[in-house]
């Protein structure tokens, strides 16, 4: 199975209000493991950035002055998506910010039923406890003092850590399902034992065959090793 862990930087809280995605980053998963494949773009909004957003994630409109526009690089986006599902810390933010960004840029939606929100999982694993992502960092004793400002690609990687703890801590199917290799690239990857290319000798010599044989026939009509007999 491949995921794309994932998040978004913004002007604001509603894409509808004339607020844009200025950063998106993502890390891919294949069966809950890293292959070391991200995806990480600044973004120009075309507008100003307010104060409440430039303290959150330290983006300033000089910064991104020169980044280009969403519509230049939504295709490399998609195809970095692919049909991955996507795993999300607060998913219906992000998938509105995307889904107007995509609209505008003239491409298809990402479906809802895609995401993966592990805000709504914390909630429910540790009801009434704190969820952020810096909470849940100090949970599970994961490393987050890079973590001064929010930043798409940094808090992706964080939040990949943060997933697997979630679904019950790296490897839980110890990597044995699929192919994991860094260098794979798409969901089908998944492991497959291939044919032998000649068959095994037989390990049963012809007095152990006849001593079998005699065996079976002294059982009777109705002995089930008849059945299975070649």
């Amino acid at each position: 199975m491949r995921e794309i862990v994932m998040d978004t930087e913004t002007t604001g809280l509603d894409p509808h209000e004339g607020h844009r995605i200025v950063e998106i980053g993502g890390v891919e998963l294949l069966n809950h493991m890293p292959t070391g494949r991200t995806f990480h773009k600044y973004i120009n909004p075309r507008r100003d950035m307010p104060a409440e957003a430039f303290e959150v994630h330290g983006l300033s409109s000089e910064f991104l002055s020169d980044k280009p526009l969403f519509e230049a690089i939504a295709q490399e986006f998609v195809d970095f998506v692919g049909e991955a599902v996507l795993v999300i810390h607060n998913a219906p933010f992000d998938m509105k910010f995307l889904n107007a960004e995509l609209e505008w840029a003239g491409l298809r939606k990402l479906p809802m039923s895609r995401s993966i929100d592990t805000l709504a999982m914390a909630r429910k694993k540790f009801p009434g406890s704190p969820a952020s992502l810096d909470a849940l960092c100090r949970r599970f004793g994961i490393d987050n003092s890079t973590r001064t400002l929010h930043g798409a690609l940094l808090d992706s990687e964080i939040l990949a850590d943060v997933y697997l703890e979630l679904i019950g801590g790296r490897q839980p199917d110890f990597a044995l399902a699929t192919d994991t290799r860094p260098d794979a690239q798409t969901g089908n990857a998944a492991w497959r034992a291939k044919p032998r290319p000649a068959p095994l000798p037989p390990r049963l010599t012809d007095e152990e065959r006849a001593a079998h044989a005699k065996l079976v026939e002294s059982l009777g009509e109705g002995a089930l090793w008849k059945q299975y007999r070649s």
